[in-house]
This record gives structure tokens, sequence and C-alpha cells, in this order.
């Protein structure tokens, strides 16, 4: 794609390595952010280095947050704290908390164990969340995983790692197709997945 200045060009490859966006996107958003104000497009560059630079993740769940301030350290009244669900990202956590079908803990372990892409438990947050099962009352652990290879295999994973602890096993049950993503099913399929969750059987792994 030939373009009129080196300023816009590089705009464009810029925009175009984010998700979704081919070129043309690109080029028609570089315009469209050309056209607008001065100030429009500083607050936008100053809210999208914010995002990078101040957004922390919680020590404990591992769910993004500022200042330290996360929800799994206040003692509300409305939450279950003898309840886990462990996903993989924050929009998980966005997704089964829009349900309003959940109200316990979370966990985001960072990912699936991927041996084909070089994942394995180690680059995940696993050890955390067996040492919050050893140090709480922690009754049970819901697996809230996209049921997917690596999915599963994480699961069979941590399950395996839980199993010396007295701690209920359950997984989301029906609507979540096979090879489905838990960030893009509708909110009535996932709450009922939750509701309606079942056990995890290690042995049939």
């Amino acid at each position: 794609m030939k373009l009129p200045t080196k300023l816009l060009e590089d705009a464009v490859n810029e925009i175009s390595r984010l998700p979704g966006i081919g070129k043309k996107t690109a080029l028609r958003l570089s315009l469209f952010l050309l056209k607008k104000e001065k100030d429009f497009t500083r607050n936008l560059s100053k809210s999208i280095i914010d995002l990078k630079e101040k957004t922390q993740y919680c020590d404990v769940c591992h769910i993004m947050c500022e200042n330290d301030e996360c929800s799994c350290k206040k003692n509300s009244p409305y939450t279950n704290k003898e309840i886990l669900c462990v996903v993989e990202d924050t929009p998980d956590v966005l997704a089964i908390q829009n349900t309003n079908h959940y109200n316990g803990l979370f966990h985001v372990i960072g990912g699936l164990i991927s041996p084909i892409d070089g994942i394995g438990p180690e680059e995940l947050n696993i050890s955390t969340l067996i040492k919050r099962v050893q140090e709480n009352e922690i009754r049970e652990i819901i697996f809230a995983l996209s049921p997917t290879l690596d999915g599963d295999t994480t699961a069979f994973y941590i399950s395996k790692k839980l199993s010396k602890f007295n701690v209920k096993i359950t997984t989301i049950s029906r609507g979540i197709p096979i090879g489905g993503e838990i960030e893009y099913a509708d909110e009535v399929t996932l709450g009922r997945s939750i509701s309606s969750r079942i056990n995890y059987n290690l042995k049939n792994e």
C-alpha cells in the first residue's frame, strides 16, 4: 500500500498490528485520527500509555487492578470466599461476572498449558493457586477453562496438583461448545454453565 507520507505509513503499520485490524482499516483509523482535534488524539494516547504503565496485577488472584486494591483482598459480605473459579485470563472473569450467577473468588492462571507453543506449568500462575488452596478455606474449585485440548490438559494438571487437598473440583457444564472460548460465550449460556456445573472426574481423564 503506497501512502503519501512516511508519518501516515508509520501510523498505519502500527495500528494494523492490533488484532483484527488490517491495513485498510488501519488507514481509515489513521485518517480519522488525523481529522480529529489534537486534544482527542492526546487524550487517546495518554489513556493507552496509562493503561500500559499504570495497570497492575494482583499478587494473589492475578486480576488486573489499580494501586494493588483488588477485590479479592476485601471482606465483602456478598463474596463467597469458599469457592474459587479458575480462568485463563481477565476477559473470562468479566464474562462470568456479567452473568450474575457467580459470587465467589477468581484465580487467573494467565494462559493454558501448550507444549506446542512452549508454555508449561511454570509459565502460568498455578503455584499461587495451590498456595491459595493450602492457606485458605477453599471448599470448591471451578474450572472455567475453554473446552479445548489445551484447556483440558491444564485442568487435568491442576486437578492432579489439588488431589492431595480436601477440596471439591467441578467444571462448567452445558452450553459451551468443544473448542469454544469462554470470553465469547453469551451471558445466559455461560450463567447456566456455572449454575449447573458438574464434578470434575480425574479418573476418567
